[in-house]
C-alpha cells in the first residue's frame, strides 16, 4: 500500500517538475520592458530595502534569497531576461527579502530551523536503516530516525506558507506596479502556481513517509 503512495508522489513530483519547466518556458517567449534584474531591484526599492545585492547564478531556475548575507540570486535565464516568467521569478524571491525585513514570523521559524535541518539531513537516512535493521533489538534507534525525520516534514510544512506568501506579495507588486499588465498577469500567476505545488507535493510527500516509519516502529515486534 504505501509503495503505491510513494509511487505516486514521485510521479506526481516528476509531472509538477516538468510543468513548472514548461510554463516558465512557455511564458518566457511573453517579452516585458525589465529584466529579471531590474524588476528585483525596482521592488527593493519599493519596499525600502537597501541593504540586498541581486547576484546572477549559474543553472537554471536556481533562483533563491539568502537571508544570512541578504543576497537575492538569480539564474541565468531569469537576471538578464526581460519577459513575465523572468520577472514573476524574480519578484517572488524579492518576497521572501521583504519577509525578512518585515521579521515574517514563519520565514524566522523556517530560517531557526534550517542547522538543525541540515545536521538531520546528513545522517537519518543511515539512522533510519539502521533503526529498520535493528528494529527488534534495538528500536529506540528508529525512534531517534523517526524523531530527525519528522523535524524535515515540520520544515516542509513550515516552508509552505513562507513560498505561498512570497508569492502573494510578488503578483500584488507586479500588478500594482504596472510591472505585469492585463494581458500577461495571469502568467504571472499561473507561473508561481505551478512552483508553489512543487513545495506541496514535497510536503505530502515527507508526510508519507513519516508515516511509514511510524508504522514500521509500532508494528516491530517486542
Amino acid at each position: 500500500m504505501y509503495w503505491i503512495i510513494f509511487i505516486g508522489f514521485a510521479i506526481a513530483s516528476f509531472i509538477v517538475s516538468k510543468m513548472v519547466e514548461s510554463r516558465f518556458d512557455k511564458y518566457s517567449q511573453t517579452p516585458i520592458s525589465m529584466t529579471g534584474k531590474e524588476v528585483a531591484e525596482q521592488m527593493l526599492r519599493d519596499n525600502g530595502i537597501d541593504d540586498v545585492t541581486v547576484c546572477c547564478v549559474d543553472g537554471k531556475l536556481t533562483d533563491h534569497y539568502n537571508p544570512m548575507n541578504k543576497t537575492l540570486n538569480l539564474s541565468e535565464g531569469v537576471y538578464d531576461c526581460a519577459n513575465i516568467a523572468a520577472a514573476a521569478v524574480a519578484a517572488h524571491e524579492c518576497g521572501h527579502a521583504v519577509q525578512h525585513a518585515r521579521g515574517y514570523a514563519f520565514l524566522k521559524m523556517r530560517s531557526a530551523m534550517v542547522p538543525a535541518v541540515s545536521f538531520s539531513s546528513k545522517y537519518v537516512s543511515w539512522i533510519l536503516l539502521g533503526g529498520i535493521i535493528l528494529i527488534n533489538s534495538f528500536p529506540q534507534l528508529m525512534l531517534i530516525g523517526i524523531c530527525l525525520f519528522a523535524l524535515t516534514t515540520l520544515f516542509s510544512f513550515v516552508t509552505l506558507p513562507v513560498e505561498i506568501d512570497a508569492s502573494s506579495r510578488a503578483l500584488a507588486w507586479l500588478k500594482n506596479s504596472g510591472v505585469s499588465s492585463f494581458s500577461n498577469h495571469q502568467m504571472a500567476v499561473k507561473a508561481l502556481r505551478s512552483a508553489a505545488y512543487t513545495y506541496v507535493v514535497a510536503a505530502l510527500s515527507s508526510l508519507a513517509t513519516l508515516m511509514y516509519y511510524i508504522m514500521i516502529y509500532l508494528g516491530r515486534r517486542d
